[in-house]
């Protein structure tokens, strides 16, 4: 957009917007607004169409664009403009009315609020708006909305490519709010003393106390004793308080408790905080006798911060003061709730409590806990029960179904406080006590239990023989769901089983039968995949039954995944065959899946739908599946007993790549067979390498699918060590990056394409990995490493591992003394690569973890640096000063980023670190400045 248009066209394109009914006239004024939210002329179109107040559609976008553009586009603006702005922004919100519509009050408060943090010089921010605003009850909501989204707008913009104020701006905003908090809260008490009645500014007010809460800026002595705390509890205690204030004060609360974690801090406050939470016992009791639900979630919400916030003290010092247990009687009423929904609030809890103790691992510390993890297992068990009245078997799927996994994958966490024989013999008495015929629902969630904890189970417990011997004879006419579940709970004991091989026979009995039943056909098969797992050795004899059951397995109601799991266990079985028996097995294993795939090719499309009956990827699945798991010994000087039938499996693969060579998903599918069948034959692979390798260059010059290029990198990996094959490897790498770089080369070509870098630099990796010299020597090198030094700044996790890890093991290279022949020729190779590209490898690297990557991915860039150093620390101390020098130390806002001496502090941490992880720390301390 060269000129700023008349505000007549921009009112035309609203219209269109909101009011067109041609679909094409409202995209394409979408499109012309969006270019001119991006131009410079936005700020003055915004401010002329505030000023107008023409209409709700015009003003709201606006006071949209308004915001946004201080949020992400603030560098536009000189300096000397900031002012203006300013008072231009409070100008319009001056004329805000109660009729004024909340959206664009909401966009004008974020507009004022991100000024004020980017804004430099405006050092009153918070006392100017309250002086301004503060007498005026017109303009009160409009105060309380900017002086809530302030703290917010700190909050969210820590991590935001948007607004990035910087760990120094951050400080002294926080500073300032920490000053003029006693002003706030003397406006929120004035408010909340002449605003008893009206709940809507009430919940203004919460919520505006909360978000202060939140960024820990409220001093204790202001708050303790302020009306404005003593009015939340009070909301909370009244019954008929309406839901919505309600949830406000709760809010409110579970932010004051969040901000008292560090408790010698904030121990009056702690205190105040916790005394009031008790008050509201007997109001929680009225919510559930009234079946308010809202009420109730919202009190054990503050329960549960409650008890996590003083986690310590309970830890530390049990019962006494803010450690009382009464904290825990709380969440086990919450937990006795006859919702589901209730207890699952309190988990978070149970999940840090068992974090902490296990960390102890005192006993004495343990035992204390014990009786209220017992109770705590007695409600889950509870709450795990199905409704009597259910049919079928349970759905995991579904809201109920999963909360059963967390509740499976809690009692995993916790049981060691316990112990897993107690809370096994705890169901078991359960079990003993009722009948399946009368109380299956019970039964059923206790098995669901004890198979949560079965893993656990000592080979010497002495429940566990009557427990198996009940489910495998379990009555014809048991429920389904009883049947379902106790099939999974011998897949869970298989490890005591294999302590107990006279079980077997009729184990592998009941499982078979639940193949044969359709709806417990898949949970049989995935039990039989973990006896087979667990008792290999045992299992060989049935191998023949197994290879029956893989035969006739589309004749049961498999899931997918269970069928995968059921060819898992048999291939580990077939591992465990005598060297001459591997190979007949593996044939006829391999024959069951051939056979209908050898027909699909014949008879098939090339374009196919997912999930139809000519979806060759069922079949795939199942044979990557069986050469994952299959590793068998081989005899030295023997041939490998799997080469016979790779030479019947990779034509196969091979035209079905051909055929269906643009379908992405069948091409993936058909590499990873490829994959695991070259990773189980290893260097026997040797008579496909030559086809494969040919066929997968010719592919990818027409269809880029990454998967060849990972395939690739399995190729480097099993053959780089073979001189012979190296030059062959070579013209490979050759052949991909040619297609490659031209699609990484176009526009977004690395962020559309991650997949490709990702496994591009695993198929360089290998090849620095398993023919270092060689790959240095090859004219591919140098454009491989400009490649990597632009893909740095690729915020995709797994891409940006990729490069990364490359880079490291390149550096590397030229400084592991690894005692080999080439050691000065690749070190020789690497200098001189980085003589022309360090400084710029450099520049990328620091730039790529202050402005580009999260924090958690910042190791990686560490562990390059690292290695740069270790090479030449010198050189790299020039590298990274001039780096530093080109950094920008200044916001747009005229806030310092960084000082000179935090630069230069810096560029000495770095460069005097003696391990990886000191650059580390330095790296994220220093990114914290820019974000």
């Amino acid at each position: 957009m060269e000129n700023s248009p008349p505000l007549e066209t921009v009112h035309q394109a609203l219209q269109a917007l909101y009011n067109n009914p041609d679909v094409a006239g409202k995209e394409k004024a979408s499109v012309w607004l969006g270019e001119l939210q991006r131009s410079v002329f936005a700020w003055q179109v915004a401010d002329q169409l505030l000023t107008q107040n023409t209409d709700l559609e015009s003003c709201y976008f606006a006071a949209q664009t308004m915001r946004t553009k201080i949020q992400c586009f603030f560098h536009e603006l000189p300096a000397s403009s900031h002012s203006s702005l300013r008072d231009s922004l409070l100008n319009h919100a001056s004329k805000i009315t109660p009729e004024t519509p909340p959206v664009i009050v909401t966009q004008l408060s974020l507009a004022v609020a991100d000024l004020a943090l980017q804004m430099g010089t405006w050092k009153r921010a918070v006392v100017d708006l309250i002086e301004r605003y503060g007498s005026n009850t017109q303009q009160l909501p409009f105060l309380l909305e900017v002086l809530t989204v302030l703290p917010e707008e700190i909050l969210l913009q820590i991590g935001s490519k948007a607004l990035r104020l910087g760990a120094n701006r951050r400080m002294e905003v926080n500073g300032d709010l920490y000053k003029t908090s006693p002003v706030v809260v003397q406006l929120l008490t004035a408010c909340i003393e002449n605003n008893q009645f009206d709940s809507r500014l009430q919940m203004k007010i919460f919520r505006c106390l909360g978000s202060w809460f939140n960024i820990n800026v409220i001093s204790q002595d202001d708050i303790v004793n302020s009306k404005v705390l003593h009015a939340a509890f009070h909301v909370l205690s009244v019954k008929d308080c309406p839901s919505n204030l309600h949830e406000a004060a709760s809010d409110c609360i579970c932010s004051a408790l969040c901000s008292v974690e560090e408790l010698g801090r904030n121990l009056e406050l702690a205190e105040a905080l916790f005394r009031g939470v008790l008050t509201l016992q007997e109001a929680y009791h009225i919510s559930v006798a009234q079946e308010d639900t809202d009420k109730t979630i919202n009190y054990c919400r503050i329960f549960a911060e409650m008890a996590e916030s003083f986690l310590p003290a309970i830890i530390s010092t049990p019962t006494q003061g803010l450690g009382d247990f009464t904290s825990l009687d709380l969440l086990l009423i919450c937990a006795g709730h006859h919702l589901y929904e209730v207890a699952e609030i309190t988990f978070s809890f149970w999940y840090r409590l068992s974090e902490e103790l296990y960390h102890k691992n005192v006993e004495q510390i343990n035992e204390i806990f014990r009786p209220y993890i017992q109770r705590l297992i007695v409600a889950l068990c509870r709450h795990c029960q199905l409704e009597p009245d259910h049919e079928g078997i349970p759905d995991e799927s579904s809201d109920f179904g999963e909360f059963r996994g967390r509740v499976s994958e809690l009692t995993k966490d916790i049981i060691f406080i316990v112990g897993s024989s107690t809370c096994f013999n705890q169901m078991f008495e359960t079990l003993q006590a009722q009948t399946v015929s009368t109380s299956w629902d019970i039964c059923e969630a206790a098995l669901f239990l004890m198979a949560a904890v079965a893993k656990n189970i000592t080979s010497e417990e002495n429940n566990v023989p009557q427990v198996i011997e009940a489910m495998l004879s379990l009555p014809s006419d048991a429920h389904v769901a009883v049947k379902y579940t106790s099939i999974q709970l011998i897949g869970e004991l298989c490890e005591w089983i294999e302590k107990r091989p006279q079980l077997l026979d009729p184990v592998l009995q009941f499982l078979l039968a639940g193949l044969q039943q359709p709806a417990l056909a898949s949970a049989s098969a995935t039990a039989l995949q973990s006896i087979c797992t667990s008792c290999r050795s045992q299992m060989k004899e049935h191998f023949d039954g197994l290879l029956q059951i893989a035969q006739a397995m589309d004749s049961f109601n498999l899931s997918n995944d269970a069928a995968i799991g059921l060819l898992k266990g048999t291939a580990t079985i077939l591992t465990q065959l005598p060297y001459e028996n591997v190979g007949d097995g593996l044939k006829q294993l391999c024959s069951f899946q051939l056979d209908p795939l050898n027909k699909l090719l014949a008879e098939g499309e090339p374009t196919v739908k997912q999930g139809s009956k000519h979806d060759p990827t069922l079949w795939l699945d199942r044979l990557a599946a069986i050469f994952r798991h299959l590793n068998p010994s081989v005899p030295n000087g023997q041939p490998h007993p799997c080469q016979n039938v790779l030479q019947e499996v990779f034509p196969v693969l091979s035209n079905a790549c051909e055929k269906y060579q643009s379908d992405v998903r069948i091409v993936e599918r058909c590499c990873r067979c490829i994959r695991f069948a070259i990773r189980c034959l290893g260097k026997n692979s040797a008579s496909v390498l030559q086809p494969l390798v040919s066929q997968m260059v010719n592919l990818y010059q027409v269809h880029q699918h990454s998967c060849f290029l990972y395939l690739g990198s399995i190729l480097v990996d099993e053959y780089g060590t073979d001189a012979t094959c190296v030059p062959g490897l070579l013209n490979m790498l050759q052949a991909f990056c040619t297609p490659a770089f031209k699609q990484l080369e176009e526009h977004n070509g690395l962020r559309n394409h991650p997949d490709t870098v990702d496994d591009l630099f695993r198929l360089c990796l290998r090849f620095v990995q398993r023919a270092p010299v060689a790959f240095l020597q090859c004219q591919m090198a140098k454009p491989i490493l400009c490649c990597a030094i632009a893909a740095c700044s690729l915020d995709h996790r797994d891409a940006n591992a990729s490069v990364m890890k490359f880079l490291e093991d390149l550096i590397n290279c030229a400084t592991a003394q690894d005692h080999k022949d080439d050691f000065e020729v690749r070190r020789s190779l690497i200098e001189e690569l980085l003589r022309d590209h360090g400084q710029t490898l450099v520049h990328s690297l620091l730039n790529t973890a202050v402005f580009c990557l999260p924090t958690y991915m910042v190791s990686d860039v560490a562990d390059v640096i690292y290695e740069l150093m270790l090479l030449d620390r010198p050189t790299f101390c020039q590298w990274l000063e001039i780096t530093l020098k080109a950094l920008p130390t200044e916001s747009s806002g005229g806030t310092v980023t960084a000082t000179h001496s935090q630069l230069t502090d810096f560029h000495k941490a770095v460069t005097s670190a003696e391990n990886v992880k000191h650059v580390c720390n330095a790296l994220k301390d220093f990114a914290r400045l820019f974000r």
